[in-house]
């Protein structure tokens, strides 16, 4: 039986996310954000959404058009600036977070595509990610009405030392968007350079992963060996063409070299 997962547009795609639901979305900076994901749930209306992305996009791009609409209920990120509204409805009490590192948000995703319920890392250790305190809730007064609480933690002889590493949980969500490149009918994915920081990782970890892709190409026109993520972790496929807009997060000029 063949096996054909495309959806004829990013709002048919999107169109059963409900109120509520959780999302682990790709990203890094603003390189791989599914925009046209993005946009088309806007549209769609869904809100309470719980976020889960290495950052919440910036002012009008990326996660952010959600955010600003208020649809965001919470975020679970690592990286949360470049994004004044973000500031604005954490400070004020609007969105609650959980700051996470870079590097153990990413296995948290990962771990969960993977069936890991949870795993030990030294990062953290000594710090409020581990003890607990990390202010996750505001008012609107400014006082913090909700800490992250203390994690367990352990102690491990590892390469030949012995040192504490602190439990962290695996993340699985009920949707995951991501952007790559090119994909083919089965799901098989290849994510441009930064594009491959979060994109597998979020695509894993959703139990329905939603992926818009540049060029959609027939099953077997993808080289094995060029994979980044294998179809099984696919459920949805949209092509979106390769004129898309990309912004720059920043720009930066090199000054012409005196002749």
């Amino acid at each position: 039986m063949a096996i054909d997962k495309t959806f004829a547009s990013a709002a048919e795609a999107v169109a059963d996310i409900p109120d509520g639901a959780s999302l682990a979305v790709g990203g890094f900076g603003l390189s791989g954000n599914p925009i046209q994901l993005i946009e088309a749930l806007l549209e769609q209306g869904a809100t309470d959404l719980h976020g889960v992305s290495n950052n919440c996009g910036v002012d009008g791009w990326g996660l952010g058009v959600l955010l600003a609409a208020h649809r965001i209920r919470k975020m679970t990120s690592s990286y949360v600036g470049e994004n004044k509204e973000f500031a604005r409805q954490y400070l004020s009490g609007e969105l609650e977070l959980e700051l996470t590192p870079q590097g153990t948000l990413a296995e948290k995703l990962r771990a969960g595509g993977a069936g890991i319920p949870a795993f030990y890392t030294r990062t953290g250790v000594g710090t409020q990610v581990a003890e607990g305190g990390l202010p996750q809730k505001y008012d609107d007064a400014g006082n913090v009405v909700q800490a992250s609480e203390a994690k367990e933690v352990r102690e491990f002889s590892f390469k030949g030392k012995t040192a504490e590493f602190v439990l962290e949980e695996s993340i699985v969500t009920d949707f995951a968007l991501v952007h790559a490149i090119k994909g083919d009918k089965h799901g098989n994915l290849v994510f441009n350079k930064a594009a491959r920081q979060f994109g597998p990782p979020a695509a894993m970890a959703g139990r329905i992963c939603i992926a818009q892709v540049e060029e959609l190409v027939e099953p077997g026109e993808i080289d094995a060996d060029d994979v980044h993520l294998p179809g099984v972790y696919v459920h949805r496929i949209v092509e979106v063409g390769k004129d898309i807009e990309k912004r720059i997060e920043k720009r930066t000029v090199r000054a012409a070299e005196e002749a």
